[in-house]
Protein backbone atom coordinates (compact mmCIF):
# COMPACT_ATOMS: atom_id res chain seq x y z
CA UNK A 1 0.00 0.00 0.00
CA UNK A 2 0.94 3.48 -0.57
CA UNK A 3 1.94 5.36 2.59
CA UNK A 4 1.12 8.73 0.13
CA UNK A 5 -2.72 7.52 0.85
CA UNK A 6 -2.21 6.85 4.82
CA UNK A 7 -0.56 10.26 4.95
CA UNK A 8 -3.39 12.22 2.97
CA UNK A 9 -6.44 10.76 5.13
CA UNK A 10 -4.71 11.10 8.18
CA UNK A 11 -5.54 15.00 8.37
CA UNK A 12 -9.14 14.81 9.64
CA UNK A 13 -10.85 17.34 6.91
CA UNK A 14 -9.48 15.64 4.15
CA UNK A 15 -11.05 12.35 5.77
CA UNK A 16 -14.22 14.02 5.80
CA UNK A 17 -14.17 15.36 2.54
CA UNK A 18 -13.27 11.52 1.46
CA UNK A 19 -16.38 10.86 3.10
CA UNK A 20 -18.44 13.07 1.79
CA UNK A 21 -17.43 12.02 -1.86
CA UNK A 22 -17.95 8.32 -0.87
CA UNK A 23 -21.80 9.28 -2.02
CA UNK A 24 -20.90 10.64 -5.33
CA UNK A 25 -18.93 13.39 -7.00
CA UNK A 26 -19.43 17.16 -5.64
CA UNK A 27 -17.88 20.54 -6.18
CA UNK A 28 -14.96 22.49 -4.03
CA UNK A 29 -18.00 25.09 -2.99
CA UNK A 30 -20.62 22.14 -2.41
CA UNK A 31 -17.91 20.50 0.14
CA UNK A 32 -16.77 23.85 1.36
CA UNK A 33 -20.39 24.25 2.43
CA UNK A 34 -21.45 21.17 3.69
CA UNK A 35 -18.15 20.85 6.19
CA UNK A 36 -18.27 24.53 6.95
CA UNK A 37 -14.98 25.30 5.75
CA UNK A 38 -13.51 28.23 3.59
CA UNK A 39 -13.45 27.38 -0.04
CA UNK A 40 -9.33 28.12 -0.21
CA UNK A 41 -9.16 25.75 2.73
CA UNK A 42 -11.19 23.06 0.58
CA UNK A 43 -9.11 23.87 -2.20
CA UNK A 44 -5.72 23.22 -0.47
CA UNK A 45 -6.99 19.80 0.55
CA UNK A 46 -8.40 18.71 -2.40
CA UNK A 47 -4.90 19.09 -3.94
CA UNK A 48 -3.19 17.10 -1.68
CA UNK A 49 -6.23 14.46 -2.48
CA UNK A 50 -5.60 14.82 -5.87
CA UNK A 51 -1.70 14.55 -5.72
CA UNK A 52 -2.19 11.32 -3.59
CA UNK A 53 -4.50 10.45 -6.41
CA UNK A 54 -7.37 10.07 -4.09
CA UNK A 55 -9.60 12.08 -6.35
CA UNK A 56 -9.80 13.10 -9.95
CA UNK A 57 -10.87 16.12 -11.02
CA UNK A 58 -12.95 17.31 -13.74
CA UNK A 59 -13.10 20.83 -15.55
CA UNK A 60 -16.66 21.86 -16.29
CA UNK A 61 -16.95 25.39 -17.28
CA UNK A 62 -16.04 27.50 -13.93
CA UNK A 63 -15.96 24.65 -12.16
CA UNK A 64 -14.24 21.52 -10.76
CA UNK A 65 -15.90 18.74 -9.89
CA UNK A 66 -14.17 16.24 -7.88
CA UNK A 67 -15.22 12.47 -7.02
CA UNK A 68 -13.05 9.18 -5.54
CA UNK A 69 -10.53 6.91 -7.31
CA UNK A 70 -11.40 3.60 -6.17
CA UNK A 71 -7.48 2.55 -6.88
CA UNK A 72 -6.20 3.61 -3.50
CA UNK A 73 -8.82 2.43 -1.27
CA UNK A 74 -8.95 -1.14 -3.09
CA UNK A 75 -5.05 -1.04 -2.13
CA UNK A 76 -5.53 0.41 1.49
CA UNK A 77 -8.33 -2.76 1.89
CA UNK A 78 -5.89 -5.09 0.33
CA UNK A 79 -3.67 -4.20 3.01
CA UNK A 80 -5.78 -4.66 5.76
CA UNK A 81 -7.06 -7.69 4.47
CA UNK A 82 -3.75 -8.91 5.61
CA UNK A 83 -4.22 -8.12 8.98
CA UNK A 84 -8.06 -9.44 9.03
CA UNK A 85 -7.07 -13.29 9.36
CA UNK A 86 -4.77 -12.42 12.01
CA UNK A 87 -7.08 -10.63 14.04
CA UNK A 88 -9.48 -12.98 13.80
CA UNK A 89 -7.01 -15.76 14.86
CA UNK A 90 -6.07 -13.94 17.75
CA UNK A 91 -9.91 -13.14 18.45
CA UNK A 92 -10.75 -17.02 18.29
CA UNK A 93 -8.22 -17.87 20.72
CA UNK A 94 -9.79 -19.05 24.18
CA UNK A 95 -8.72 -16.73 26.88
CA UNK A 96 -7.45 -17.20 30.77
CA UNK A 97 -10.21 -15.52 32.93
Amino acid sequence: MNSTTLSALAEPNRLQMVELLRDGPLTVGEIADRLHVRQPQVSKHLKVLNEAHIVEVSPIANRRIYKLRPEPLQEMDSWLASFRSMWEDRLDLPRDH
